[in-house]
């Protein structure tokens, strides 16, 4: 019995030595195999491999796949022209060096991550200092964002890191400007609102001058016009009246005088005081001895 015992207790010892030296590597994963703290192999591809027991040696497993670093709360930076903006940016990243990054960081991501944040920072500052709020947001954002990169590139290579992209999600006015920013921003629209009422209004007074002087001088051409007509209508009625009364003048003497006759005693209140021989009753008297005839 006590024989079974042994060999069961033997058979298990050993099962589990020999257990402690396969494992199985992921394929998402490295595989760090070290003794006492000093690397030994790096395994980079799936499948099942071999170490020794622990404590002679163990296996640290690091992800393969690209992680992001996206920072809750945003960063607060000072621009060229010394005003404060607050940037929230985020990190796509993964091991590609996982010997370096162990050495770098014992294998501990969090303390990876503290770094990568550090050096996104720090690349961040460097930039949106050269640059002016307006180029930070939307002039030269663009090349914000690359040069940030290239940057945190280098700086990630040095941990064993590869940078897959760096993007800035959010750029704004830190909340004690933004009420300046927006008094800004209207008093500009102010001013240009201004400036296009005073256009329209030079513009609306120069049409209407220049219809003023177009109406005063269609006036004048039709007053020309109409005084032409009516002087070219005197001159032929002239005309006329010269040929009518030329055939027979005496009649012509006898109808003026009539004429003055009629505009002379309108009313019964006028009153003239003339020489009754005078020539102007010349009629008169040719009228009263013909009737007496």
């Amino acid at each position: 019995m006590n024989r079974i015992v042994t060999i069961l207790i033997s058979g298990f010892v050993a099962l589990m030595l020999l257990s402690s030296t396969v494992f199985v590597v992921d394929q998402r994963k490295y595989a760090i195999v070290f003794a006492l703290g000093e690397v030994k192999q790096v395994i980079s591809e799936p499948g099942l491999h071999f170490k020794l027991p622990p404590p002679f040696q163990n296996v640290l497993y690091l992800d393969k796949r690209i992680m992001t670093i996206d920072s809750p709360d945003a960063d607060r930076f000072i621009t060229a022209e010394k005003m404060n903006i607050l940037v929230d940016a985020f990190v796509k990243w993964r091991i590609v060096e996982p010997r370096l990054y162990f050495v770098s960081f014992g294998g501990d991501e969090s303390r990876a991550r503290d770094r990568m944040s550090q050096i996104v920072k720090a690349a961040l500052n460097d930039e949106i200092t050269k640059r002016t709020v307006r180029e930070v947001i939307s002039g030269q954002r663009g090349k914000v964002m690359e040069a940030i990169r290239t940057k945190v590139i280098v700086e990630a290579k040095q941990i064993g890191v590869e940078i897959i992209d760096v993007r800035l999600k959010r750029v704004d006015y830190v909340e004690q400007i933004n009420n300046s920013v927006y008094e800004r921003m209207k008093a500009e629209r102010v001013r240009v609102a201004n400036e296009l009422r005073s256009t329209g209004t030079a513009d609306s007074e120069k049409i209407r001058a220049d219809a003023d002087r177009q109406r005063t001088v269609i006036l004048a051409e039709a007053y020309r016009a109409a005084e032409t007509i009516k002087g070219e209508g005197d001159a032929k009625a002239s005309q006329i009246y010269a040929d009518a009364f030329g055939r027979n003048p005496e009649f012509y003497k006898f109808y003026r005088s009539l004429t003055a006759y009629r505009e002379s005693f309108k009313n019964r209140s006028d009153v003239l005081v003339l020489d009754p021989n005078s020539e102007f009753f010349k009629y008169f008297k040719g009228a009263g001895s013909d009737g007496k005839k």
